[in-house]
């Protein structure tokens, strides 16, 4: 692998380290941006989720734009997008304001999150393509570290007392950061050529053979000349590809497989553990800080086990990460479930006394009283202190009243974010950038990922909703439920595309 090949990869995915940021930090802000502008679990949902739903919108039209005009001339224009989005987030006035803003950044995640690998998988060699496109998966759980190490940071500086920030300001400043690496994206990539696969689509042999000389030598260049040069003789002269096309018998199997792994990878609940991490936390009853202080070791848990991933995908192979890494999935949302079930609520007279940040007389009526479930503690709270008062001073009071084993959660939640690092997180792309043919990889990437940023937006929006009406426990064992029924399905459908060069993928899997 060369370093040149090395820095164009790390480049070109350094919109997923802006995505990681931008999902890490919601769940800082929204901590404090929910009970300012006092949202309902729907606004909260669409606040965080809004987006996933534009970026789901962005992925349909992206990789078919990347087939005509280029993947990097995109990719500028995401990152122009990022800063723009990061600007006016800041800025907001109000709710609307806050999700038109995300939602700009959310066009530009969606197009990153599928031309990054489509691109990584254009450029590496077979031997080191599942590690490239892998820089992808590690620059978005770098994203998730440094974001949650800046609202740890943001949020002990406001609690402090000591600094300009307030509960009014924190978040802007949490939002705001995020236009420094945008506007680095932007400059690094002029630094990078255009695909060579996409320029020999494009008839421009010429340049083709000029970037795949720079990227691997004269020696291994000829090689992947060769094996392009070849596929494209033997390939059928066809018309442009078409979604219609995607469902052709020869294409079945592959978008199939995609497409389960695709909404396998959200509808375990990845994303609403990231996206809602502090608040998850609080509900074990450690408190506002320890909660921003928790989202820090989730992400650090998350970076050290992608960097397993990238060791191993190569070597183990994909189907065997993905089917241990969905298995880890379950056992640990199942814990989870386990240890949420287990907790009961009580606030005693002592308890209320040392909440001092509102009026505590209207908590009398609820003194000493033991609640099973965090439904019904939860309804009592908001109908005795109304919902903003509560959302403002939640961690505080869960702190107080929750009894549970936090730690199993914490493990739970840990090993969850773990086994995701190494398998659904990293494989997805890898496998969605090596198992469809040049010509239809930027639709059929596009595709697939609308699906998946569907179900991403579905799970972000509706988590809030789940854990007011369905409760933490029921919410952890229908992830749980969901991704056991994922193992059995791929277990019996998935390929082996390890150490195979795209050309020969395609001979295998398309009939």
């Amino acid at each position: 692998m060369s370093k040149r090949t090395l820095f164009i990869a790390f480049v070109v995915s350094l919109g997923g380290f802006l995505f990681g940021f931008d999902a890490g930090i919601i769940s800082g802000v929204i901590s404090y941006a929910g009970p300012e502008f006092d949202l309902n679990d729907a606004q909260t949902g669409w606040a965080v989720s809004s987006p996933s739903f534009a970026a789901m919108l962005a992925m349909l039209v992206a990789g078919r734009l990347s087939d005509r005009i280029g993947r990097k001339k995109i990719l500028i224009i995401v990152a122009l997008l990022y800063a723009v989005s990061a600007l006016f987030s800041a800025y907001a006035i109000s709710y609307e304001m806050l999700y038109i803003a995300r939602m700009i950044g959310g066009v530009a995640f969606g197009a990153a999150l599928i031309l990054a690998p489509t691109y990584i998988a254009e450029v590496a060699l077979a031997e080191n393509r599942g590690k490239l496109v892998s820089i992808q998966q590690l620059n978005i759980v770098l994203g998730f570290f440094a974001a949650f190490l800046c609202n740890n940071y943001l949020n002990s500086l406001n609690t402090s007392g000591e600094s300009f920030l307030t509960d009014e300001t924190v978040w802007r400043w949490m939002l705001g950061i995020e236009l420094a690496p945008a506007l680095l994206y932007m400059a690094l990539l002029f630094f990078v050529p255009r695909s060579p696969r996409w320029l020999y689509l494009t008839n421009k042999v010429e340049e083709a053979k000029r970037v795949l000389n720079a990227l691997h030598g004269n020696e291994r260049a000829r090689g992947e000349i060769a094996i392009i040069e070849k596929n494209i003789r033997e390939r059928p002269k066809k018309d442009k590809a078409s979604i219609g096309q995607l469902f052709a018998p020869a294409l079945r199997f592959i978008v199939v497989v995609g497409l389960v792994i695709g909404v396998l990878q959200q509808i375990t609940g990845i994303n609403a553990i990231y996206f809602y991490a502090t608040s998850i936390f609080k509900q074990t009853g450690i408190g506002t800080d320890a909660s921003f202080t928790s989202g820090v070791l989730l992400s650090f848990t998350t970076v050290l086990f992608t960097l397993v991933a990238m060791v191993l995908i190569d070597r183990m192979g994909r189907r065997p990460l993905l089917l241990v890494g969905i298995a880890g999935i379950a056992l640990s949302l199942g814990l989870c479930a386990y240890g949420f079930n287990k907790a009961t609520y009580e606030l005693t007279t002592s308890e209320i006394a040392q909440l001092e940040k509102f009026d505590t007389s209207k908590l009398n009526g609820i003194a000493n009283k033991t609640y099973a479930n965090d439904l019904d503690f939860k309804e009592a709270m908001i109908s005795a202190l109304g919902s903003q008062t509560y959302g403002k001073n939640e961690g505080d009071i869960l702190a107080l009243a929750t009894n549970m084993n936090a730690t199993l959660v914490l493990i739970g939640i840990l090993g969850f974010v773990a086994c995701f690092a190494f398998s659904l997180g990293p494989v997805m792309w890898v496998m969605l950038s090596e198992l469809y043919p040049n010509k239809y990889r930027g639709l059929a990437i596009g595709f697939i990922g609308f699906v998946n940023s569907f179900s991403s937006w579905l799970v972000q929006q509706i988590f809030p909703w789940e854990l007011s009406n369905l409760g933490n426990a029921m919410s952890f064992l229908i992830f749980a439920v969901t991704a056991l029924l994922g193992f059995f399905v791929l277990l019996k459908i998935l390929p082996e595309t390890k150490g195979k060069s795209l050309e020969q993928i395609e001979a295998e899997l398309v009939k």
